[in-house]
């Protein structure tokens, strides 16, 4: 049985023939996502406008290297992944981002707001305040395991750290988040 070909497969092949249009629709349909991702690890618009933009050209420069492993969108947020860590690294000082930065295109076409959703995104407001108090290796295993949704291999790969060190990380990042939160309810 041959795999289906979906639209995202025949836009990189297009994309592999140098079809500028097909790059276009690709990056219409990834640059909030992949912009909201550096976002939550680089934690500096501009910035994440830059690595976005860079994941974007490396993607398309790179895409005879694609071999649909995985989804597109996957292979190109694992760029954008490790892009934004390096650009993180590379920071010298950490630098606040307010929460309508952080959700810029999330939530630009939000209309209304029920009373459910504004608790839910008070809860994820000090959620975030609080992973902003904890270690920045913490807050970047947090990002990838909880918001990014890599698992334990993946996150050993992108931060080349062991599978005991990455669970031990991980747990220590989740028991440091808690313990903000419980500061937090006081």
């Amino acid at each position: 049985m041959t795999p289906t070909i979906t639209y995202i497969d025949e836009l990189v092949v297009r994309c592999r023939q140098g079809d500028q249009r097909a790059q276009m629709e690709i990056y219409n349909k990834y640059y909030k996502a992949m912009y909201n991702t550096a976002l939550r690890i680089v934690k500096d618009p501009a910035e994440a406008e830059d690595v976005m933009q860079e994941a974007f050209i490396k993607a398309f420069s790179k895409i005879n290297s694609f071999q649909g492993k995985s989804t597109f969108g996957a292979w190109l947020k694992k760029i954008t992944v490790n892009l934004s860590i390096i650009s993180f690294n590379k920071q010298s000082k950490f630098q606040n981002v307010s929460y309508e930065d952080q959700f810029k295109y999330e939530t630009e076409e939000a209309q209304g707001v029920d009373i459910k959703e504004e608790e839910t995104n008070s809860k994820v407001k000090r959620i975030l305040k609080a992973m902003k108090g904890i270690k920045e290796s913490y807050q970047i295993a947090l990002n990838l395991h909880l918001i990014e949704g890599y698992d334990y291999e993946e996150i050993c790969e992108i931060l080349e750290i062991s599978s005991a060190n990455c669970r031990t990380l991980i747990s220590r990042a989740k028991e440091s988040l808690r313990n903000k939160l419980l500061e937090y309810e006081v």
